[in-house]
């Protein structure tokens, strides 16, 4: 958001400066290239940041999952073996 906002004023900047001459026009125009290559980066950087995290949070929900799984399989044996004691001694 804050390099969109500094891209937009950049810009501004950029076409107000590009009545003063010829070499500011120039300038400019390389300015807002610049600028707007920063914002693109800027946006990749965070989509890349973005699917990162949406990963992380895949595998920590499946392995959480499996925790769960593993544990109420445990828990299912002990009741079990707690089953079969209390058979034994009746």
């Amino acid at each position: 958001m804050r390099i969109l906002m500094l891209t937009t004023a950049a810009a501004l900047a950029a076409a107000a400066l590009a009545a003063c001459s010829e070499k500011t026009e120039d300038h400019a125009a390389a300015a807002a290239d610049q600028t707007s290559a920063a914002a693109a980066s800027a946006a990749n950087d965070a989509a890349a940041n973005s699917q990162a995290a949406a990963a992380q949070a895949g595998a920590a929900a499946e392995n959480a999952a499996a925790n769960t799984q593993a544990a109420a399989a445990k828990a299912d044996r002990k009741i079990d073996a707690a089953a079969h004691a209390a058979a034994k001694q009746k």
